[in-house]
């Protein structure tokens, strides 16, 4: 069982996670677990005007946001590296049409770049690469395994994802 994709017209970004919700369906919203901060980042950057819970993750469509992931075509055995329906991704991407897309983690930016053979990031913010023609971006990640990086230099970064929808939205725009 995995979780639906949370996406509809109008969207500003679609943030990719990693893995096809195997483990998230278990808590049955996005970003659920206990100390995942994906919604106070969302909120703390601006990106939300409210801080949502996971049971409230459809009214992020209302705010231009809607989340995915790498769709895992099948689970992997243990030990193995992940299988990703990178194609399937793209069909997703294409139907939602979004000016940009935002990898919700380096992890998951480098798990799409290694299927598609682009460079892997090195740093946050805007990729040198696009998905599927689409401008992207690279947040760190919010899962409390990513706590090591402190919480105010993790709000600026997803604060910075603003900025380049903000900027987007000025180039296209002027078009």
């Amino acid at each position: 069982m995995s979780l639906q994709d949370i996406l509809g017209p109008d969207l500003r970004v679609v943030i990719v996670g990693t893995i096809a919700a195997w483990h998230r369906a278990e808590h049955e919203h996005y970003y659920a677990g206990s100390g995942n901060n994906f919604w106070l980042l969302l909120h703390e950057s601006g990106l939300t005007p409210e801080r949502l819970t996971p049971a409230e993750e459809h009214r992020l469509r209302d705010f231009g946001i809607g989340l995915t992931d790498l769709v895992r075509t099948e689970r992997s055995e243990p030990g193995e590296p992940p299988r990703f329906d990178v194609a399937g991704l793209h069909r997703t991407l294409r139907a939602a049409a979004p000016p940009a897309v935002a990898f919700v983690s380096k992890t998951a930016a480098a798990s799409y770049a290694r299927a598609t053979r682009q460079r892997l990031p090195r740093d946050y913010g805007e990729l040198p690469w696009t998905v599927d023609g689409t401008p992207a971006f690279v947040l760190p990640g919010p899962s409390g395994a990513n706590n090591g990086m402190p919480l105010p230099l993790r709000i600026a970064l997803w604060r910075d994802l603003g900025d380049f929808l903000a900027a987007g939205a000025l180039r296209i725009g002027e078009r």
